[in-house]
């Protein structure tokens, strides 16, 4: 679905701001989703994400700070927020014991009746007919009776995002929701978010799997330690950097001919600044240099949040102590002095 910069915003955010105690888990963010985005929310484990998240249902409370989920403020107006909103947050939650689709009739059930489900037979028709409509949709209308303990993680995956799907909602906040699934689930699961999207639904994803955003995204937010480090169309980060990538089978005589406008080199692999490679081709090419390859450097999704973000929360390095006077360090295969 086509954006543009005057659509009316779904989720709005203005100094977010969560603490557990003396730890800032999320620190003033201003998220603006769009109605019509594919936005995806990227950062570290331990950034904030999964807490952002849950402040936008309405799960845990802001320490301070507006939000604003379909023109209404959250949590005071969530309940009427919740029934067009579907969301998987940390993984499917569903009754062991029971069947996918006893599991989905609950989930509806729990749901206000929709418009025009009338009464009785009535509705539990309906009812039918949308449970059957999302397991469709996540590949699992061939299920059967077998309870949930006894699936896959990727079928339990699916399972949670019909759940999220049940009542056709206008936002669709998802937190990794092709964790557990292979290589063709994921592509199934891409093509389904992009479907809904152009259908109307408004996609805010979290995921740590970038190249997945990169195919399917058109906006991205990244936080760092409870901050929103950057949030920007991925068309303007993806632009070009004015730099063009060169395969050459005769490196040396392109680097000659370039003239110090080489700033990397690896093998046959060239990184010059020039903005065209339309005209840097001719060029080499008019010299006598042999071209195999030429393209428009742009960074990648990954490079970006690298070079905006810090470690993961769930990486602990061991201290370096400061050596102390007199000490000695221990060579290959001594053991260290035990002390009383």
């Amino acid at each position: 679905m086509n954006q543009d910069s005057g659509a009316d915003p779904v989720v709005v955010t203005r100094g977010l701001t969560k603490r557990y105690g003396r730890t800032l888990a999320v620190d003033g963010v201003d998220l603006e989703v769009r109605a019509g985005d594919r936005y995806g929310f990227l950062g570290p484990n331990g950034s904030g994400k999964t807490t952002v998240i849950r402040l936008l249902l309405g799960l845990v409370y802001a320490t301070s700070g507006q939000i604003e989920v379909l023109g209404r403020p959250v949590p005071r107006r969530v309940c009427e927020v919740l029934p067009e909103v579907g969301a998987l947050v940390e993984g499917p939650a569903a009754y062991p014991h029971l069947s996918g689709r006893t599991n989905l009739r609950l989930v509806d059930a729990a749901g206000p009746p929709t418009a025009g489900s009338g009464r009785g037979l009535a509705r539990r028709a309906d009812r039918r007919r949308r449970i059957e409509e999302a397991l469709e949709r996540v590949g699992l209308a061939g299920i059967d009776s077998r309870p949930v303990r006894a699936y896959s993680l990727g079928m339990r995956q699916r399972l949670g995002l019909a759940a999220a799907l049940l009542r056709r909602p206008r936002l669709l906040v998802l937190d990794e929701p092709t964790n557990g699934l292979d290589p063709r689930g994921i592509h199934e699961i891409r093509e389904l978010l992009a479907e809904l999207n152009a259908a109307g639904t408004t996609v805010f994803l979290s995921s740590h799997l970038l190249a997945e955003v990169e195919s399917l995204c058109t906006r991205v937010g990244v936080v760092d330690r409870g901050r929103l480090v950057l949030q920007d169309e991925l068309a303007a980060l993806r632009a070009p950097t004015g730099r063009v990538i060169l395969d050459s089978p005769d490196p040396a005589a392109a680097v000659a001919q370039l003239d110090g406008r080489v700033e990397e080199r690896d093998g046959r692999r060239l990184v010059v600044r020039h903005p065209d490679p339309a005209e840097l081709n001719a060029l080499l090419v008019g010299a006598g240099v042999p071209v195999a390859e030429i393209t428009r450097e742009r960074r990648s999704l990954e490079q970006v949040v690298l070079e905006l973000t810090t470690h993961s929360a769930d990486r602990i390095d061991a201290p370096v102590a400061a050596p102390v006077p007199g000490d000695v360090l221990a060579g290959p295969g001594d053991a260290p002095e035990e002390r009383p």
